[in-house]
């Protein structure tokens, strides 16, 4: 069976251009400087264990992040990105124009900046606002339920079966962080599905929106909820009412049984927007934003701890204002202004002098 859309994948120019958007700001991390080392050789392994269909991912490596919630990430070695990449590049232009206007997240053109900005544009054009985020997603993933939506899209057989070997390789890497969740017809043996997508990997981002793109055309064409966003698994509904939001509650919690989902219910309260949204770190307001009080706390921490390691020499000062200029970047984007002038403006040692 011919598979023109894997050739493509598995072409010398692809797999290039994948190696290049892999290593870019990483090139003096080991792994990847190990692979740079002969790198020609080592795309030609990759390409012929690819054509042969005998690549296998290799083994995860996991650490915990707090963002601001604990969080295990699971990076894959390093050809194993250049894969993803390959693979992502041919396929995600074939969804892009499948997707929804307002889904923001891992998208060209969208992220979190813009998606704050449609938030605060909804908020002025709606009295009320549901917003609820998915428990667990992307430990809850079912890997049959987005296989089958991948496939209604790749029709390319050896598409197809690299889009599964890289799955596969995810099952059972977030075991620990979900907690079983049994759905109306299940039986015992749905506690062995295969679930999970590595939150790392740059196809776990992509297939993230592939999986969650039918519910937001559910939102969208069933509900005809017009003021309707997201952004990963987070997302919020609109109204001048609360009766339809209300409505579109229970509906979409049955909808998301049908992908093995749930929603944290009790956070889920139909609210005015005058009260404030929780969004992406801010809160968001018709008239202005604010950054939440804990991502504060955050930077403020964060900021000790790299001074700290300036001037002790573990970092370069352009590492240190690489930092600073990071979160002004970031909070520009709501009414901070004083809020800038006080974090920046606090001693950076504990046992330094008050003004």
């Amino acid at each position: 069976m011919t598979s023109p859309l894997f050739d493509s994948i598995t072409s010398w120019e692809n797999l290039l251009t994948a190696y290049h958007k892999a290593s870019r700001h990483k090139r003096g991390k080991g792994s990847v400087a190990r692979f740079e080392h002969q790198v020609a050789d080592k795309l030609l392994q990759v390409q012929r264990e690819l054509t042969a269909r005998t690549y296998q991912p290799g083994k995860y490596v996991h650490f915990m992040i707090h963002d601001p919630k604990i969080r295990k990430i699971s990076a894959a070695p390093f050809r194993d990105r250049v894969v993803h990449h390959a693979l992502c590049n041919l396929i995600e232009p074939l969804y892009e124009r499948r997707f929804i206007f307002d889904s923001y997240a891992n998208r060209v053109g969208k992220g979190t900046h813009r998606a704050v900005d449609r938030l605060q544009a909804f908020a002025r054009q709606y009295r009320y606002v549901l917003r609820c985020d998915v428990v667990k997603f992307f430990p809850s993933v079912d890997h049959v339920t987005l296989q089958t939506t991948l496939e209604r899209v790749i029709q390319d057989e050896g598409t197809r079966w690299l889009a599964s070997i890289i799955l596969a390789s995810g099952d059972r890497v977030l075991a620990d962080e979900y907690e079983m969740v049994y759905f109306p017809g299940d039986n015992l043996e749905a506690a062995l599905r295969p679930r999970g997508l590595p939150i790392g990997n740059l196809t776990s981002q992509f297939w993230a929106n592939c999986y969650l793109n039918p519910f937001d055309h559910f939102i969208k064409r069933e509900l005809r909820c017009k003021g309707y966003l997201r952004y990963v698994d987070d997302f919020a509904l609109f109204s001048n009412s609360k009766t339809p939001l209300w409505e579109w509650k229970r509906a979409l919690i049955e909808r998301l049984a049908a992908l093995r989902l749930t929603i944290h219910e009790s956070s889920a309260q139909v609210s005015p927007v005058s009260a404030g949204i929780p969004w992406l770190g801010f809160v968001i307001y018709p008239t202005h934003r604010r950054v939440k009080g804990r991502n504060v706390v955050k930077f403020s921490r964060r900021l000790r701890d790299r001074w700290g390691a300036y001037t002790s020499g573990q970092i370069s000062f352009a590492e240190f204002d690489a930092s600073v200029q990071g979160w002004i970047n970031h909070v520009r984007y709501a009414d901070t202004w004083g809020l800038r002038g006080h974090v920046l403006g606090q001693p950076l040692r504990d046992d330094s002098p008050t003004t």
